[in-house]
């Protein structure tokens, strides 16, 4: 698959060749993610060393394999847009912290200090970042967005929509009204959230509560997402290796459910 949807490389013209290609690298990499489920690069590395010699027997050493990883970023995101379920008419929508570190030691990270920020939900204050995105009744990812963890839910919302969605479920985060027009007369969708709490009544419809119990299935996408692919993280040395880690596991997650 990744040898068919990746571009083709022309071979530089001087210096010293890759030992890995694009493809093999994102192959390494995906297919770390779909069964090992390994945290860090550093352990894909040793891993791929140890046990796959026979099929990739010229992996160069970490630093080098790291910068490849690295280069290989914007593959990963075209192989991730592809597979996004992006024709999905009905779709759930939330957003999760995803921490850079934890809330104590957050004064003296320096790794992601220029994008990552202080960001409260009803867990309390966090530092990092925010994971919005969509999901449909299979759990599929339909959009994601990353974002800085104090960006607001419903700003996020044009991003995660597009001409095919018609209706979105939300959470208390996405009442916005002004938000709600604009989606609407942007794209037709309409969006469905419960009432804000210093909300009394809301008429609703039997269809619109249906929606609204099935809404916690995008819960199920997050706890999958960072207890059992290791989303977050403190491990990156930089902000690609941050960026490294959301899309691989984002990637490997949507080939799962595909």
């Amino acid at each position: 698959m990744t040898r068919e949807l990746l571009p083709v490389i022309p071979k530089p013209l001087g210096g010293r060749p890759e030992l890995l290609t694009i493809s093999e690298l994102v192959t390494i990499l995906l297919w770390n993610t779909l069964t090992v489920k390994q945290k860090t690069v550093k352990d894909i590395h040793n891993w791929v060393a140890m046990y796959h010699h026979r099929e990739f027997p010229t992996v160069p050493k970490y630093s080098a394999f790291v910068d490849q990883c690295h280069k290989a970023i914007p593959y990963l995101l075209r192989l991730l847009d592809h597979a996004l379920a992006k024709t999905t008419p009905l779709r759930f929508a939330d957003s999760t912290m995803v921490e850079v570190c934890k809330l104590v030691r957050a004064d003296a990270h320096k790794v992601a200090k220029s994008v990552a920020a202080f960001g409260k939900n009803h867990q309390g204050w966090q530092y990092g970042f925010k994971l919005h995105a969509t999901v449909d009744l299979k759990g599929r990812l339909c959009q994601a967005v990353i974002t800085p963890a104090n960006f607001n839910d419903a700003q996020a919302l044009p991003k995660l929509v597009n001409a095919y969605t018609k209706v979105v479920v939300g959470d208390g985060g996405y009442t916005a009204h002004v938000m709600a027009e604009y989606l609407f007369k942007q794209y037709g969708t309409v969006v469905i959230s419960p009432p804000h709490p210093k909300q009394k009544r809301k008429v609703i419809m039997w269809w619109q509560h249906l929606l609204l119990t099935m809404r916690p299935k995008i819960e199920s996408v997050w706890d999958y997402l960072k207890e059992h692919l290791h989303l977050v993280t403190s491990f990156p040395r930089s902000v690609k290796g941050y960026l490294l880690q959301y899309v691989r596991i984002l990637l490997g997650y949507q080939l799962m459910r595909l």
